[in-house]
């Protein structure tokens, strides 16, 4: 499996984990105060999520850029 297919299931990966967090933070709110751990769990699959999405965005203009170089 290439580099770009990996980046791309761990996107799809990273986005399941993302909503699995979200959904666990509004669970806990509704019982109650959540405890700060819970509040910032959905921020790192999130940056993840940042940094793999602009990866794909940029690829195609990447691959683009270098053709009409070659």
């Amino acid at each position: 499996m290439n580099s770009n297919m990996w980046i791309r299931q761990a996107h799809r990966w990273l986005s399941i984990l993302f909503t699995l967090t979200v959904i666990a933070n509004f669970g806990a709110m509704a019982l109650g105060e959540p405890p700060p751990w819970v509040v910032y769990a959905p921020l790192p699959p999130l940056f993840l999520l940042l940094f793999t999405g602009l990866y794909m965005f940029v690829l195609p203009y990447a691959v683009r850029w270098r053709g009409s170089k070659a």
